[in-house]
């Protein structure tokens, strides 16, 4: 159930009470600037008339509207190069599984691509990525376990031009934003890539879990600070029920969401549109 159809059979009955209507904001990961911007527009509202539930929805959207990208941002090939995307993230996000979904994406646009496996760390992580690239009819880049992923993608980038593929997806090892040496490693990552063109990588997108909530927020700030982030994949959008951390994100960092996962299947995988994200969650 969509959190405002919760709110809505709660005032039913009753008139909106603002403390429990601001906890239910913050509840859906909407973050305190943008609840206290809802909450400031819905008083000054309440001044000439009486408020609904249908006032709150009305209010929300424009508010969403106003900081979210009403139009898509696709991801574009280059001409006469590999558009190279480093995918990062914490460990359990989904981060290999969506690198996967995304060059299934880019097939179906018609687009060729290759997997480089630079989450050397993990046996399983290769092992992973290659049954998936088996599955989608892709070439996959992989190394020795334990080598060095800024050594690999290197070399997939390498391959990737030899092969005149459209783009290069390299999937990154899990790693805990606050540790600074893991951090600096994908900064590496990015030397390597630069190697072969200086604008590389780029795309960096950080694969989110959309039920961690603020969490998920501080993970895009340590990234963004380390490495500098281009989009957001956001993975388990079905049933979560929330999903408000993209506006949050938005709006302290200027970071897109890009795509969204809804499920375990391969088309569970979308470009994110606004309105239709906004329509689904209020």
């Amino acid at each position: 159930m969509k959190f405002f159809e919760t709110l809505a059979q709660t005032f039913a009955v009753k008139p909106i009470d603002w403390d429990e209507l601001e906890e239910a904001l913050i509840r859906a990961d909407l973050g305190v600037p943008v609840t206290a911007r809802i909450l400031k527009k819905l008083q000054e509202r309440e001044a000439w008339s009486v408020l609904g539930i249908s006032d709150v929805v009305k209010v929300a959207r424009e508010e969403l509207l106003l900081i979210l990208p009403t139009e898509p941002q696709p991801i574009l090939p280059l001409q006469g190069k590999p558009k190279t995307i480093l995918i990062v993230g914490v460990n359990g996000t989904g981060k290999t599984t969506s690198t996967a979904k995304l060059a299934r994406y880019l097939q179906q646009d018609r687009h060729t691509a290759l997997l480089a496996a630079a989450d050397t760390f993990r046996a399983a992580a290769i092992e992973q990525l290659g049954v998936w690239a088996e599955r989608i009819g892709v070439e996959m880049i992989r190394g020795q376990y334990n080598a060095d992923p800024a050594a690999l993608c290197y070399e997939a980038y390498q391959a990737a031009a030899k092969r005149q593929v459209d783009f290069l997806l390299c999937d990154t090892a899990g790693r805990l934003h606050t540790k600074a040496n893991l951090m600096a490693e994908l900064n590496k990552m990015k030397r390597s890539l630069a190697k072969h063109d200086p604008e590389a990588p780029h795309e960096t997108l950080l694969v989110i879990d959309a039920t961690t909530g603020s969490n998920a927020l501080s993970q895009a700030r340590e990234f963004h600070q380390a490495i500098g982030l281009t989009g957001l994949i956001v993975t388990k959008l079905d049933g979560s029920g929330k999903g408000g951390i993209v506006v949050a994100i938005q709006e302290e960092l200027g970071i897109p969401t890009r795509f969204i996962g809804t499920g375990e299947k391969l088309e569970d995988f979308k470009e994110f549109n606004a309105r239709d994200f906004i329509a689904d969650m209020l």
